[in-house]
């Protein structure tokens, strides 16, 4: 069975940091792309960033960019997301996703599985 468990979530203070990890288990993704996605109280999830299965290509929300790096390591089964610069807008529950695909993509609906989601809290 497949399971995606992210982890590093939490509280932080507007200008902090935070990493997020998420572990793959029961099969190898690292021929297949994965996201991260995010969605606050009220509104759709949305796509944060994505990365190929070499993890050669990554991609990025406009929202996001400068500000967040997504990475893997496949020996691991794992990517990340390390957070900097963090704003109150960043303020969601934050969701690891992978696709049976090597190319990452923008839309949540290409996506096979998804992780649980960790919350990460911006305060002003």
């Amino acid at each position: 069975q497949v399971q995606l468990v992210e982890s590093g979530g939490g509280l932080v203070q507007a200008g902090g940091s935070l990493r997020l990890s998420c572990a793959a288990s029961g099969r190898t993704f690292s021929h297949n792309a994965m996201g991260w996605f995010r969605q606050a109280p009220g509104k759709e999830r949305e796509f944060v960033a994505a990365i190929s299965g070499s993890g050669g290509i990554t991609d990025y929300a406009d929202s996001v960019k400068g500000r967040f790096t997504i990475s893997r390591d496949n020996a691991k089964n794992t990517q990340y997301l390390q957070m900097n610069s963090l704003k109150p807008e960043d303020t969601a529950g934050y969701y690891c996703a992978a696709r049976r695909a090597f190319i990452g993509s923008y839309y949540s609906t290409e996506y096979d599985y998804w992780g649980q989601g960790t919350q990460v809290t911006v305060s002003s």
